[in-house]
């Protein structure tokens, strides 16, 4: 191939990548403004906690299957067109949302919400599995540039959500719940009208497993990670969804405070995970270094639970800035190891179906934050912060044990695909 064509091909995959980072930034604003919206509109309403919990349920649970059909999609029917559906889905689920009525009954609202709620969760997770596919379709074989991108999309990506938070109150006050909800849902739209525009339609499109067999066995990085980011992400949600928000609006928090607190933590999340390349060595062959980084990571994540746990459970005083000065180290420590195991499951997906190694990865996610999320309520209700933060731990412990495994080495030839029964015809 001569130098022009690579340099053209490189530019095209540039171009590609600006155009899915931008699009992805749009639906993430969104979707943080989401949350507040519906956290902010129904505790104004009266719902407890618990209940703002379970509002989420299946929106955490409906990323599970998701992401699994949304790999397979995205290699079926190409990566751009399954871009679109999820930013379809989106509208459509504000659109169902903004339809709930304070005059029907408490049960009636809350099935509602739910429901809308697992639409939206539904349009996250396409558009998400699409989305880092498409990074390493145009990204190709660079580790190093593949980590960077990797690292900026997931950085950026978290950031924006710290801004819908603000952008959900800020929306709430001016239009109201069902006019920001139609607001957000003419912005998607937009969005939607331009990716159709600018992407090629069967970006990413390839021969999709055809057997659940053939679906499901992967190479074992990629399943060792699947296994570790269950563990990692129920981690942080078990104290992250319930437990810390009760537990600082019990030591004299404000609402605002607890809103703002965690949209700033967010934002700087954000940043760290962005930045994290510059934080770990590179290796030629893009995992010999990068994976012993992501088991000091997983190490160092682990004690900052352990921790604090010891410490509230030893009562000791002031607990309401303990735990936030502890989850900011958490955060720093979790946005590493988000953006190293982000960037080693596309170092391991095989090129040829990397959608659906990356669906099935990011259902694994999904697993693990329905999961944090259920045991956020159980265990505050049962232990209060200091039982969450032990689960959490445990959790953590899971994460490191699992990550100790991981292979140094790439799969057999193009991610096995001679050996492999799932790239077999």
């Amino acid at each position: 191939m001569s130098s022009a064509a690579t340099a053209s091909g490189s530019a095209s995959g540039t171009r590609n990548y600006a155009i899915v980072t931008a699009a992805y930034w749009g639906f993430t604003l969104t979707d943080g403004a989401l949350r507040m919206l519906v956290l902010l509109h129904f505790y104004r309403l009266g719902y407890s906690p618990f209940t703002l919990a379970l509002l989420f349920l299946l929106y955490e649970a409906a990323g599970i299957g998701a992401n699994l059909i949304g790999g397979w999609l995205a290699t079926r029917f190409g990566i751009a067109r399954m871009l679109a559906v999820g930013l379809t889905t989106q509208v459509f689920g504000f659109l169902v949302l903004s339809a709930v009525s304070p005059d029907w009954s408490a049960a009636l609202s809350v099935a509602w919400v739910v429901t809308a709620q697992g639409i939206c969760g539904v349009a996250k997770d396409l558009t998400k599995t699409a989305s880092k596919s498409a990074i390493k379709l145009t990204a190709g074989n660079a580790s190093g540039r593949l980590f960077r991108w990797v690292a900026f999309f997931t950085g950026s990506k978290n950031a924006m959500k710290g801004f819908g938070f603000f952008l959900g109150g800020l929306l709430l006050e001016a239009l109201g719940f069902r006019g920001a909800l139609w607001a957000m849902a003419a912005v998607l739209a937009a969005i939607l009208f331009a990716v159709m525009l600018s992407l090629p339609p069967l970006m990413g499109r390839a021969k999709a497993s055809k057997t659940a067999r053939e679906f499901f066995v992967r190479n074992r990085g990629v399943n060792l990670l699947a296994a570790a980011r269950v563990f990692l992400f129920g981690a942080r949600d078990v104290w992250f969804v319930v437990g810390l928000p009760v537990f600082l609006y019990a030591s004299g928090w404000t609402f605002t405070m607890v809103g703002g607190f965690l949209a700033i933590w967010t934002i700087g999340y954000g940043a760290v995970q962005a930045a994290a390349p510059a934080f770990v060595r590179k290796s030629a062959d893009g995992l010999s270094a990068e994976v012993p980084a992501a088991c000091a990571w997983s190490l160092g994540l682990a004690i900052v639970p352990a921790l604090l746990a010891m410490l509230i459970v030893a009562g000791a005083p002031r607990p309401d800035i303990i735990v936030p000065i502890g989850l900011c180290l958490f955060g720093v420590a979790f946005a590493m190891n988000s953006s190293v195991h982000s960037y080693l499951v596309l170092a391991y997906a095989g090129s040829e179906k990397a959608a659906e190694d990356v669906g099935f990865y990011y259902a694994a996610n999904a697993a693990g934050r329905f999961g944090g999320t259920l045991l956020s309520g159980l265990l505050y209700a049962w232990g209060g912060l200091g039982a969450c933060l032990i689960g959490s731990a445990a959790m953590l412990t899971a994460c490191w044990a699992l990550t100790l495994a991981l292979p140094l080495g790439q799969p057999s030839s193009t991610s096995a695909t001679a050996s492999s029964p799932r790239r077999g015809e």
